[in-house]
């Protein structure tokens, strides 16, 4: 049995709980995984944010009115530092 076989047998064997935890605690050892998992828990939350929502439909709203108020952004934005 191999080291990864052996990791994957304890993991399925933990009680809820310490599986939760251990969801929790991935993105800190595994730091590369922790940007798209936080992304997907945005994404996903369905919390109702009224002041948040009440701000996007403004900018919705502006950039509708005005699109140049918005430029699009360029490749090179992205090199510029802040």
């Amino acid at each position: 049995m191999s080291t990864l076989e052996e990791i994957e047998t304890a993991i399925r064997l933990l009680p809820p709980d310490e599986t939760e935890k251990l969801l929790r605690d991935l993105p800190a050892l595994f730091p590369e995984l922790g940007g798209d998992a936080e992304w997907a828990r945005i994404v996903h939350d369905a919390q109702p944010r009224p002041a948040f929502s009440k701000l996007i439909d403004q900018i919705e709203s502006e950039h509708r009115r005005n699109l140049t108020v918005f430029p699009e952004l360029q490749e090179s934005d992205f090199d510029r530092c802040p």
